[in-house]
């Protein structure tokens, strides 16, 4: 039997009815816009995100990346985020290589910084020795900083103190989805306030590849000049297109069964000896916790369960739609055994 599979929400697999909705689908050149089944998503997203136009690209940090592109330029120009955020993290030093650009970390709750944070951040204008203060990003919802859901009062505050300093502002819409399920708040509510956000297909919601970044008219044609520059333009894309708006038909009420099995999890968990987690601070779908010995830890459970060390001491599981209830339960199993050892 393999191992219940706890490492990501990227683990997924296109599920049949998924499938088959691949295998139907209409297609066409993309690069010339005629392909009708990416094209449908690309609007649907939009909508969805509150934007006026979208692009489909191969993943979210191609996403992250473009968007850093379109509000920074090389120069010293700074983005101001929180320090367990993806692009400093997971990028490979993306917005330094292609953006040229500055980072200033900030130490958020769990991946959620405040207002008065971004603001004491924020360098004084025309100060010609610091960088310049460019862009914000918000991640929503967190992911080393454990699946927390920015709160939408706090991006309001965020994006007010922003707009006070002059910042565009993006939003890394990973998982905006569990956000939107955990919460009952229209994705157009929490990012349409932002110059540049995203949503991604491959994590929770299930589909094997893509991401779509919206924002004005104006930035997404900026936008396509950097999809070509950067590699990522398709041909006939509606194949995996397909997949995506499939996702948002089926696979988006769902995720709450996700959150649920997380929830499940790290009650468990906490009781377990050795290990160090508040089950409190779960909300979607990522459990971090601490033990002695992570590392050793993803060791012992490597025939059982597949999950991720962090650091020397804090591990990832997240669940997902190809672990169920029964899968969880066999996890906590092997956990059991492992930490009584």
């Amino acid at each position: 039997m393999p191992p219940i599979n706890l490492y990501s929400d990227t683990q997924t697999r296109p599920t049949q009815g998924m499938r088959a909705a691949i295998a139907a689908a209409e297609v066409g050149d993309e690069q010339r816009g005629l392909d009708p089944t990416t094209r449908a998503l690309e609007d649907r997203v939009a909508e969805l995100l509150g934007h006026e136009a979208a692009v489909f690209l191969p993943s979210g940090t191609m996403c992250n990346e473009i968007a850093l592109r379109l509000h920074m330029r090389p120069g010293g120009d700074e983005l101001l985020v929180d320090r367990t955020a993806h692009p400093v993290n997971f990028e490979a030093g993306g917005p330094a290589q292609l953006s040229g650009a500055m980072v200033r970390t900030l130490d958020g709750e769990g991946g959620v910084f405040t207002a008065a944070q971004l603001e004491a951040a924020v360098r004084e204008p025309g100060n010609r020795y610091a960088p310049r203060s460019r862009l914000v990003s918000v991640e929503q919802t967190t992911n080393i900083g454990g699946g927390r859901v920015w709160p939408r009062e706090t991006i309001r505050e965020v994006l007010d103190a922003a707009h006070r300093h002059q910042l565009r502002a993006h939003l890394d819409g990973a998982r905006l989805m569990n956000a939107v399920v955990a919460t009952g708040i229209p994705a157009s509510e929490f990012a349409g306030g932002f110059d540049t956000a995203w949503v991604d297909f491959t994590k929770g919601l299930g589909a094997p590849v893509g991401a779509v970044l919206a924002a004005s008219r104006e930035l997404i044609d900026e936008a396509w000049r950097w999809k070509q520059m950067l590699g990522g333009a398709f041909r006939q894309s509606g194949i995996v297109a397909a997949g995506c708006l499939y996702a948002l038909d089926h696979h988006v009420e769902r995720l709450a069964e996700d959150h649920a099995n997380a929830r499940k999890l790290a009650e468990e968990l906490a009781t377990m000896p050795g290990v160090r987690l508040d089950p409190a601070t779960v909300q979607t779908n990522i459990v971090i916790f601490e033990v002695d010995d992570a590392p050793g830890l993803v060791a012992r459970l490597a025939d059982l369960v597949e999950l991720q060390a962090i650091d020397a001491h804090r591990l990832r599981a997240v669940t997902h739609l190809d672990v169920d209830r029964a899968g969880v339960e066999q996890a906590l199993a092997a956990f059991s055994e492992a930490l009584s050892v």
